[in-house]
């Protein structure tokens, strides 16, 4: 496939996967608290959640997430630009936290969460509005009783690498967290 006929495919997978969505807002904790990180993901999928605000506030949706595994797609637009004139670094942190965070939560049973302990990116391209999306992959590497890694990638339809991170989570329950400490951490 050529870039064109890629991001043609790319644009057909965001426009299936938001079929479904509601407005973004906050998932609530006893929303949360008795279902599995896929059970969650289906619930957004299925408009029965809403996606996290971030991912409307950045221009970026979930197009698949299985077990261990998430593609998020993302547009670059020059709202996401630094003085420099390419997209922030702060951009792509997001984007591979969500993607690295949500191939982690993607495996928890019911009644566990998450929080990012460690976030390393290293962005190796730049990147501007001239490339129409970009794609950032997560992939769970280990998930442990209290700690999970994962890694993730920003790739073009072009193949090209943007930027690639690791993560290290902590997992715990959801009973721990203490009511009124604000909401639990979902993407």
């Amino acid at each position: 496939m050529n870039v064109d006929q890629v991001v043609a495919n790319w644009m057909a997978e965001e426009e299936e996967a938001c079929a479904h969505l509601i407005a973004p807002d906050i998932a609530t904790k006893e929303q949360l608290a008795d279902l599995s990180g896929m059970e969650f993901f289906e619930g957004i999928r299925a408009g029965k959640l809403p996606p996290a605000p971030i991912g409307e506030t950045l221009g970026f949706v979930a197009i698949r997430i299985e077990p261990g595994s998430v593609v998020f797609q993302g547009r670059p637009h020059r709202r996401h630009y630094n003085p420099l004139g390419t997209v922030h670094g702060g951009w792509f942190a997001t984007l591979l936290d969500t993607a690295v965070g949500c191939a982690v939560h993607s495996t928890l049973q019911a009644g566990k969460g998450f929080t990012t302990l460690e976030l390393k990116v290293n962005m190796v391209r730049a990147l501007t509005d001239r490339v129409p999306l970009i794609r950032a992959i997560g992939k769970l590497v280990h998930a442990g009783r209290q700690v999970a890694t994962a890694e993730g990638r920003i790739v073009g339809p072009d193949g090209k690498l943007y930027a690639h991170a690791t993560t290290t989570c902590l997992i715990f329950d959801h009973a721990e967290v203490k009511m009124g400490s604000g909401p639990a951490q979902s993407y």
